[in-house]
């Protein structure tokens, strides 16, 4: 397996990954659920983290919210950052709280100067207080506020300003532009490959409606095709760790795997293909 492919680590594949040591070169948790330091989850991670390269994905934090930056939130994600030393620590361009009331889901921002502005000022303290750069992950999303700009203008700008990294989600970044009539290139030439410190692959499901069809980021199937092509477009520039997600009908371990197999043949092939070309331009 390529080292800069990972997995999420998903309470079903514990005692496996604990028993078999699969060849990975890192796991992936959501911060939150780790909080706890007396629970097994917390216990199988810190038992993990001894063996594998550990990101730390938030999907709390609620960045995007009009609301201050929730400091209590953020000192139990020092404390795990601080116990666990992850290799990542990353968000999203989201939010799900608002004056005390928290929400399932992560809801998308208005992409305004304002937005922009308070956005940028919240990474900045989690990053000082952190000690270290956040990566901010583009949101799928199912409708658009009014906004000034377009969502990769606001997220290429957002890590402008804050200094922060993107965590670049070409699952999502598809599902959005089906849902919204955009085209991938326009998204993805904005976005500076520099700034991007790690790339997230999932499934997702195609809903039949009255009105159409909507594709929703259920992360509960194999990476799609589109989303393949897109992957190996992303290869052929730069390596990036990258991350197979399964969060929903959590298939068994094999499974899994395979999906990042697959993503670790692409990425090989295309560091293949570049020190090839290399060697090539040296004799030239």
């Amino acid at each position: 397996m390529n080292p800069l492919i990972g997995i999420g680590l998903r309470s079903p594949h514990y005692d496996d990954i604990r028993q078999q040591r699969p060849a990975l070169g890192w796991l992936e948790v959501h911060s939150e659920n780790y909080f706890e330091r007396h629970s097994l989850g917390f216990e199988v991670l810190a038992e993990l983290a001894g063996h594998y390269p550990i990101s730390l994905h938030g999907v709390g934090m609620s960045l995007g919210s009009a609301d201050p930056l929730d400091l209590a939130h953020l000192r139990q994600l020092t404390a795990l950052v601080d116990t666990i030393r992850p290799v990542r620590v990353s968000e999203h361009l989201s939010w799900g709280s608002i004056g005390g009331r928290y929400f399932n889901d992560l809801l998308p921002v208005p992409y305004t100067q304002a937005a922009l502005a308070q956005m940028s000022d919240k990474i900045d303290r989690v990053q000082q207080t952190l000690g270290r750069q956040l990566l901010i992950e583009n949101p799928s999303s199912y409708l658009q506020l009014p906004g000034e700009m377009s969502e990769w203008a606001f997220l290429a700008e957002l890590a402008q300003r804050s200094g922060c990294g993107i965590l670049l989600d070409l699952n999502n970044l598809h599902v959005s532009a089906f849902n919204h009539g955009f085209d991938c290139a326009d998204y993805l030439s904005a976005i500076d490959l520099g700034r991007v410190g790690e790339i997230h692959l999932a499934g997702y499901t195609d809903q039949a409606l009255p009105e159409g069809h909507l594709y929703i980021d259920t992360h509960s199937a194999p990476v799609a095709e589109p989303v393949w092509e897109l992957y190996r477009q992303i290869c052929g520039q730069r390596a990036i760790p990258t991350l197979i997600e399964w969060d929903l009908e959590i298939p068994p371990l094999p499974v899994l795997l395979g999906e990042a197999q697959v993503a670790s043949e692409i990425l090989s092939a295309a560091q293949a293909s570049h020190c090839l070309a290399g060697r090539e331009a040296q004799h030239v």
